[in-house]
């Protein structure tokens, strides 16, 4: 079952948290495919960012606004009708959340609570997915992926305000939506990684900042082990989860999205193969500097996902890596970092459309 882009060409797609990285990737996606994209979100939340350096804001219905304010929300829902929400606006840090538990809670949960509310007020929606994250599991740090079955019971602020993301859009499931017939799924995806990402406390974005300085590469925990995978993998999965249950409202439930086993690689091989890709002698140094706890162990279980709709994924972490350091490059050098994304979607989905 693939993913049809032509499916997406002038329909009414609402995208929450377009201004960050993972947003600006999903909505150059959506523009390229000729969809109606309205983005609403703070203003991007790096500098330099994404967003702002592809131009991507000049081809698309940009709001800034703050989740947290459901009458401006709301009077967004009202203006563009949207038939698709997609939900990525989040606190999306473990360290941040830490820092300020509070507005991690509230932007996380009761942002929440808006979407899936405006989502019910909105008689033009037919489908909505929520992005959450692979943290959102009670960490038992076993070596063997977390089901969609699992417990829900994040450790950390922001993991467990995700947990509490799901049990919301799990209410509004029970009491709204299923009686109003709107499909609505959550995606738990793993750690995602490419071209554009400025976010602090991100390995490889940590990675280029020491590069471009040559200086080593600071890593805080080698011994960690996540699902990383290259960014365009969980977009196309949000997008085709999206358009399956739109058509189809028994596509709609709940799904991890993570790599191959093979690709979930502890922290040290993955600055290992980021040293060799980048290459002009860059190396790293182990140096743990006694942070708050963070899950050692994590792997997801992606059968359901595959057994459903006959997904797999296209890059491995090398591949994903070697196209972060492509992008990288292209953009230190004043390159057209606009034509390296479309480069890469476009290799992408033409092998992904391969059997």
């Amino acid at each position: 079952m693939q993913l049809d882009l032509d499916f997406y060409k002038e329909k009414k797609v609402l995208v929450t948290g377009h201004t960050g990285f993972k947003g600006s990737w999903l909505c150059k996606i959506l523009i390229t495919a000729g969809a109606k994209v309205t983005g609403y979100s703070l203003e991007p939340p790096t500098d330099p960012d994404l967003f702002g350096i592809s131009g991507i804001g000049e081809k698309m219905d940009s709001v800034i606004g703050d989740i947290r304010d459901i009458d401006r929300l709301k009077a967004v829902f009202d203006r563009c009708r949207p038939e698709i929400v997609l939900h990525l606006a989040a606190q999306p840090i473990v360290r941040d959340s830490y820092k300020d538990p509070v507005y991690t809670y509230e932007t996380n949960v009761m942002g929440t609570v808006n979407i899936c509310e405006c989502v019910r007020q909105t008689m033009d929606v037919r489908s909505f997915l929520n992005v959450t994250t692979d943290k959102v599991y009670h960490n038992n740090e076993w070596e063997w992926g977390y089901r969609e079955t699992d417990p829900l019971d994040g450790y950390d602020p922001y993991s467990n305000s995700k947990s509490c993301s799901e049990l919301v859009t799990h209410s509004y499931i029970n009491s709204f939506f299923n009686e109003k017939g709107i499909a609505v799924s959550t995606a738990r995806a793993g750690n995602v990684i490419g071209g554009g990402d400025f976010a602090n406390d991100r390995i490889i974005p940590d990675c280029v900042r020491a590069a471009l300085k040559k200086e080593d590469i600071i890593v805080r925990n080698p011994y960690s082990t996540r699902p990383y995978q290259h960014v365009l993998e969980p977009l196309a999965v949000y997008l085709l989860i999206a358009q399956k249950q739109y058509q189809n409202k028994e596509y709609a439930g709940f799904y991890n999205v993570g790599p191959d086993d093979c690709d979930c690689v502890t922290t040290g091989e993955l600055v290992d193969m980021f040293c060799t890709h980048w290459g002009e002698g860059v190396k790293w140094v182990n140096q743990f500097d006694g942070g708050p706890h963070e899950a050692n162990f994590l792997k997801l279980d992606c059968s359901k996902i595959k057994s459903v709709f006959g997904w797999k994924p296209v890059w491995g972490i090398d591949q994903a890596i070697a196209k972060t350091v492509e992008w990288t490059k292209a953009y230190a050098a004043g390159k057209d970092v606009c034509k390296c994304m479309d480069r890469q979607i476009e290799e992408f989905f033409e092998n992904k459309q391969r059997p």
